[in-house]
């Protein structure tokens, strides 16, 4: 601690790392496998679109096909800001959709106009029988492999819309390749020259990217919401069935937005595209654009719900949980880290608020029963000490360097506050917890948020019933917190649980000592 002369104050430098995976050939051999096959689709289907368009028409359709990525891209991680996924992950997800999936549709879709016509069949029929099912089979099979391979990365809806967005998205890149560059400014330049394919460049740029540029993301979001329902359900039969229904609701919608144009050539009537548009299209898709934004915050409000059971064993004080409910929140507690800590204090405010909601998210995993054999239980409650390791790390950077608090702890029940006096008192927590701006904490919810089966929220797996909240089994005190200093007295509820015997003998993490009386304010206090 600072009065001890051993004592060595925290590098800011030395922030407690990310989780990682330890590196090895077994590691690395399916990831160069999996580089090496994108990469290798990646350049067929340019050799492929460089004979359909011709040099010039792709350089112009690949160049007009690029402009709207990097907004759309930026709308789907503006989604994901609660607990950002990995990059790896999305540029994954990206380049399947682009690669992988293009060139599987274009061979099937290839092949099944050349069986069509051999049966007398118009190739109309592809895009509303073939083109659905191959195309949203193939955008979906990249996050399924990640959620296969990666199925903790899934914290619920958000995370299966914006992987099955990006993957879609890639796929309307390439698509638009094709149409922009090919039947766009190379057919109009052939036959009229560069002029006519200019216009018509402009024509297909407003229709495929302002008015249906939605389209691919939007029905492949069906099979990520099914995605995310099944990675936070604990019912085997909505793990499978989930996912399905996702497949196939984006398989009809897009059979029936193809469908739509085939009607209007197919009968003379126009107004069948428009008012199919106008009338089923559009409203649906700011349904579940609705519908994305509102679950926007579930990693926020989730915070809320599940993280005072941290705050009743001691590890997280009240405004610190309340700070981490808005995205509004977050950033003013950024700005009060970097403003008593500076840069240092700003990474670990963002360390500090990732972590948190890796643990809210991981408690709520084991309330509703994700993780149920001994070593799945095993390896949460490894992650679960080593976030609230973390947790204490990075807030040893930036607590108790405010000069305009005063010092005072939080002991899992009240507040240690030392006086202007120099006499410490016990002030309980008030109804609404300190923070530059008073908030109403969330209610807690008795039961389960929609997902799965209904599951109490109380003590996880393993964990044994405390009525008086003491620490969780297995852990000392919380980092920071040691032996409580004279003048405190023993805050209520603290002592051997009723029924559980010897309390464990695990001591405080290492580095951390007795709790002096100086001990700094908790963030936002």
């Amino acid at each position: 601690m600072p009065n001890d002369p051993a004592y060595q104050p925290p590098d800011p430098a030395k922030l407690p790392p990310m989780p990682g995976r330890r590196a090895g050939w077994r590691r690395w051999l399916p990831l160069a496998g999996i580089i090496g096959f994108i990469a290798a689709c990646a350049i067929a289907m340019l050799v492929i679109l460089g004979f359909s368009n011709g040099p010039v028409g792709l350089v112009v359709g690949l160049t007009a096909a690029i402009l709207p990525v990097p907004v759309l891209v930026s709308c789907f991680l503006w989604l994901d800001r609660y607990e950002p996924e990995p990059i790896r992950y999305l540029v994954f997800c990206f380049a399947w959709g682009s690669a992988v999936a293009t060139l599987a549709a274009i061979g099937v879709n290839s092949l099944a106009a050349w069986g069509f016509d051999k049966l007398g069949l118009p190739d109309a029929l592809v895009a509303v029988l073939v083109a659905p099912f191959i195309e949203e089979s193939m955008k979906a099979l990249g996050p399924i492999l990640l959620f296969w391979r990666r199925r903790r990365e899934w914290s619920g809806i958000t995370d299966g819309i914006v992987y099955c967005g990006l993957s879609a998205l890639g796929f309307a890149m390439v698509e638009n390749v094709l149409y922009l560059g090919g039947h766009g400014y190379a057919a109009g330049a052939d036959q009229y020259g560069p002029a006519t394919g200019i216009q018509n460049l402009f024509l297909i740029f407003i229709v495929r990217i302002l008015f249906t540029g939605f389209a691919h993301p939007l029905f492949t979001a069906m099979t990520g919401i099914g995605l995310g329902i099944a990675a936070r359900s604990a019912d085997r039969r909505v793990r499978w069935l989930a996912p399905i229904a996702g497949l196939l609701l984006a398989m009809i919608l897009h059979g029936t937005f193809n469908l739509l144009p085939t009607l209007s050539v197919a009968t003379g009537e126009t107004l069948i595209m428009l008012y199919g548009y106008l009338g089923f299209m559009v409203p649906f898709f700011f349904v579940a654009l609705g519908f994305a934004i509102a679950l926007r915050g579930y990693e926020g409000r989730l915070s809320e719900r599940t993280l005072p059971y941290y705050v009743r064993a001691g590890w997280l004080s009240p405004p610190e949980v309340a700070t981490l409910g808005s995205l509004g929140r977050r950033h003013s507690a950024r700005r009060w880290a970097k403003r008593v800590a500076g840069e240092a204090g700003l990474r670990a405010m963002r360390g500090f608020q990732l972590a948190s909601t890796q643990l809210a998210l991981l408690r709520d995993g084991l309330q509703r029963g994700l993780d149920r054999g001994p070593e799945e239980l095993h390896r949460a409650q490894e992650e679960e000490r080593k976030l609230l390791t973390d947790i204490a790390g990075y807030r040893s950077v930036f607590v108790g360097r405010d000069p305009q608090m005063p010092q005072a702890f939080w002991d899992g029940t009240n507040y240690q506050i030392a006086f202007p006096d120099g006499v410490t008192r016990t002030v309980p927590p008030p109804d609404e917890p300190v923070v530059p701006v008073p908030v109403r904490m969330a209610p807690q919810v008795p039961a389960y948020a929609g997902y799965g089966r209904p599951t109490p929220y109380g003590p996880p797996p393993g964990y044994a019933p405390s009525p008086t909240y003491g620490p969780p089994p297995a852990y000392g005190p919380p980092p920071g917190y040691g032996q409580q200093p004279p003048t405190y007295g023993q805050p209520p509820g603290y002592g051997p649980p009723p029924g559980n015997g010897q309390p464990p003998t695990y001591g405080p993490p290492p580095g951390y000592g007795s709790q002096p009386p100086s001990y700094g304010p908790p963030p936002g206090y």
